[in-house]
């Protein structure tokens, strides 16, 4: 193939998950489905925590925000899979670059909303007479202020990093969204400096926020170990039995992305194991926090209820 300057590279081509013509219709009903259901899902959270004054609480604020990004994380890849189901494979230059930051902001999000929501739940665990004094207002929208800035920042430069690039045209992506590691590996010029970037950017968004989770969890986990009762065992590991199930969902169905990746050469393998955190992950936190959690479903149960009974 021949290289081109990257202005002269209009389109590339998505693979997508198959190319097998029988499989499309039913690969597009069954991520037609995960989509609306992930949408309506923490759609209607956000709605409840918003709506429910019982709610306007530090950890319902932080679970709302996760709520949405969670749906611009995944609208960020299903509506161009959805398209790929359909034939209509090509995504231009300019959109596959805004997908690649899209994508990068909502994910690093995601794992700093659930960094900080491991923070809540260690003071309101560990020090739970202090904890309005210590949540309050301002450090809660500092959190999330700080966490919108970093990603920013962060994925805004590693876009411009690819925009010096240039090309092969014609190129073809093994995936269903434009993955940066991917994009990278179409590159007709050096990429050495985007590759350090990329795995700089990847541990340090990685582990810090992972690190700080384990030590919160460490931190509860020493505390419940000083709680006598069985019963206030329980209700203390209650409040973060969801955050834990969400963000063992979230790490491990990522890591197992990557070491798919870098163990197996097989992009159609890689690409099924991304659906996991890019599709199914985002789905499954309204579930993980509404089932078990009776305010929430109450919150939940006030709005249908209301809905139904407006004319």
């Amino acid at each position: 193939m021949e290289a081109g300057n990257h202005t002269e590279v209009s389109e590339f081509l998505l693979l997508g998950l198959s190319e097998d013509p029988e499989l499309q219709p039913l690969l597009f009903g069954v991520f037609l489905s995960m989509y609306l259901v992930t949408v309506l899902g923490n759609l209607l959270i956000t709605l409840a925590i918003i709506s429910d004054s019982h709610l306007h609480t530090p950890m319902y604020f932080f679970l709302s925000h996760l709520s949405f990004v969670d749906i611009c994380f995944i609208s960020t890849t299903v509506p161009k899979m959805l398209n790929i189901q359909k034939q209509n494979k090509d995504i231009s230059y300019t959109g596959c670059l805004t997908q690649v930051y899209f994508f990068m902001v909502f994910a690093g999000m995601d794992g700093f909303l659930l960094t900080v929501m491991a923070y809540d739940r260690f003071v309101a665990i560990c020090h739970p007479l202090h904890y309005m004094v210590i949540m309050n207002p301002r450090l809660c929208g500092f959190l999330v202020l700080m966490s919108w800035f970093i990603i920013l920042s962060v994925s805004l430069f590693r876009i411009l990093l690819m925009v010096r690039l240039t090309f092969c045209i014609g190129a073809e992506i093994p995936h269903f969204f434009c993955e940066l590691a991917h994009v990278l590996k179409l590159a007709c010029s050096d990429t050495l400096i985007n590759n350090i970037s990329l795995y700089v950017a990847t541990a340090l968004l990685c582990v810090f926020p992972l690190t700080g989770i384990l030590f919160s969890y460490s931190q509860i986990v020493s505390s419940l170990m000083k709680i006598s009762s069985a019963g206030g065992k329980y209700k203390a590991f209650s409040t973060f039995g969801s955050h834990l199930s969400a963000v063992s969902l979230y790490y491990g169905t990522s890591l197992g992305a990557y070491l798919s990746s870098s163990v197996t050469h097989s992009s159609h393998r890689s690409s099924i194991a991304s659906v996991m955190y890019t599709v199914v992950t985002p789905m499954l936190n309204p579930f993980i926090y509404s089932l078990r959690n009776k305010d929430v479903k109450g919150a939940l149960g006030r709005l249908l209820s209301q809905a139904v009974s407006c004319p």
